[in-house]
């Protein structure tokens, strides 16, 4: 007999909206989730506020895990790690380890929700000092500090007077295969600028950039603002290396607007990190046999038309895994694969 549960592998902002839509239209929804907590990336990484309206992460996370916490028709399950699966739509059998032990999870569809791991940076090149200088830090390093209202130097917990953000980095490198661009950085360091300057009225924030990549009404939310509210500076240039003078970081470049070499002095360097697929995404592709792109995210088979729908019947494919994506785009294609699954699983037992 067919199967009209659906299963959603991941419980952050992609996995949270495919299970709040499943239930609205009264069907039942299991997440499978290998942390003891709902959130996803913006939880586990520390969000501040979100690009580009800096809302609260964590209140805005709260409002999507609300509907369904405590609903009766969607089923958590914490610490568990999908290991293995078999079966067809109408008919899948996801084995798991649960807390040790092994769980075998009856579907009639399922949504792969899980998402993107930051980029590295001390891992391919070590020009920018990540793990060389304490006061080189990412987006994400970042993040935590604005959220706890604590922007300071590592390497001594003073407030800085100079600090830029370097962007691209791990994203539009051919050198390390990354030919991609992540879409999200230059919104998230330009959101980043502002808070810095909030919270840090007397720090100079500079931005070296290739191109801004500004999405949507982002040029107006943040770009602007940035500038001309904040007096965030946005240097168009070329970041090569990163060597210490005295107590401070020495940026070497090109200012690629004037044509010249660009050395400056910095308190701190913050490094726009792009997306890389989880190892959570490539395992699910893995296990469930779904074609990937040559960057190793889940390929969808339906182009801009359908952008959920996977090589394998039955499984779907929501939010970063299937590539970088921002929130907008994440929640939007959660609906879509919520959606679809449903369609799938009523067709399916209509013709069981």
């Amino acid at each position: 007999m067919a199967n009209n549960k659906i299963l959603v592998i991941g419980a952050g902002p992609g996995g949270l909206e495919a299970a709040r839509g499943i239930a609205d239209l009264g069907y039942q929804v299991i997440i499978a989730e290998k942390r003891d907590r709902l959130g996803g990336t913006p939880d586990e990484s520390s969000y501040a506020a979100l690009t580009p309206d800096l809302r609260s992460a964590e209140e805005a996370i709260q409002d999507m895990i609300a509907p369904v916490e405590n609903n009766p028709d969607v089923e958590i399950m914490f610490n568990t790690l999908v290991t293995g699966a078999e079966g067809e739509l109408g008919n899948f059998k996801v084995k798991a380890m649960q807390l040790g032990k092994e769980v075998v999870i009856e579907a009639g569809a399922v949504i792969v929700c899980t998402g993107f791991q930051h980029f590295d940076p001390g891992r391919e090149t070590q020009k920018y000092g990540y793990y060389e200088h304490d006061d080189v830090i990412t987006l994400v390093d970042c993040e935590k500090m604005l959220k706890a209202h604590n922007f300071v130097r590592p390497s001594n917990g003073e407030k800085p007077k100079r600090v830029c953000f370097i962007q691209c980095v791990g994203s539009r490198d051919r050198q390390i295969g990354n030919e991609y661009c992540s879409k999200v950085c230059c919104g998230v360091a330009s959101k980043e600028a502002i808070e810095i300057r909030q919270q840090v009225p007397d720090c100079k924030v500079y931005i070296f950039y290739i191109d801004m990549r500004m999405y949507g009404y982002w040029e107006n939310e943040i770009y602007w603002p940035a500038q001309e509210k904040y007096k965030v500076n946005y240097v168009k240039g070329i970041a090569t290396e990163i060597v210490k003078k005295g107590d401070k970081l020495l940026v070497k470049g090109e200012d690629t607007t004037l044509r010249r070499p660009m050395e400056v002095e910095m308190d701190m360097v913050i490094l726009s990190v792009g997306m890389e697929p989880s190892s959570g995404t490539k395992d699910m592709a893995r296990i469930f046999g779904l074609n990937q792109n040559k960057y190793g995210f889940i390929e969808t088979t339906g182009g801009p038309m359908n952008t959920v729908a996977t090589n394998v019947p039955g499984v779907f494919a929501a939010g970063a895994c299937t590539g970088p994506a921002d929130l907008e785009d994440t929640i939007s294609s959660a609906g879509s694969a919520a959606m679809k699954a449903i369609a799938a699983v009523r067709k399916n037992a209509l013709v069981s």
